[in-house]
């Protein structure tokens, strides 16, 4: 080396290239173009297959349980005599409710790629 100069130059350089190494995810963008088997299309010239994709709860149907507490609307029903009769009841308790959030053909989904770019986390769509 000729200089300090250059020897700077070159440290810099080095950390530069060791910060985009350790750099262990990218956000990236796709469209969902198949759903069974699923294949993401990302910023349209990189195709994801099944296998390379993690999805999280937010990107799939999923079952959660929720404590429900209020009354039913005044509605008539039943039969006989009381088909006609206006009625609420209470409805409580812990519940069961399915989350429709799996992915459809033309959904925009947000990506993480993970380190060494082999796989992919599905976060999140619009």
């Amino acid at each position: 080396m000729r200089s300090i100069h250059d020897f700077a130059t070159v440290i810099k350089r080095a950390g530069k290239g060791a910060m985009i190494a350790a750099d262990p995810v990218q956000i990236l963008f796709g469209e969902v173009i198949r759903v069974a088997p699923l294949k993401i299309m990302v910023e349209q010239r990189l195709p994801l297959e099944e296998e390379q994709l993690i999805l999280t709860r937010e990107v799939r149907d999923h079952e959660v349980e929720m404590t429900v507490n209020h009354v039913t609307e005044e509605a008539s029903g039943g039969s006989g005599e009381a088909a006609y009769a206006s009625h609420s009841h209470p409805y409580q308790g812990r519940k069961t409710f399915l989350i429709h959030n799996g992915l459809v053909v033309g959904d925009i989904v947000k990506l993480l790629r993970v380190q060494g770019g082999q796989q992919y986390v599905v976060f999140d769509k619009e």
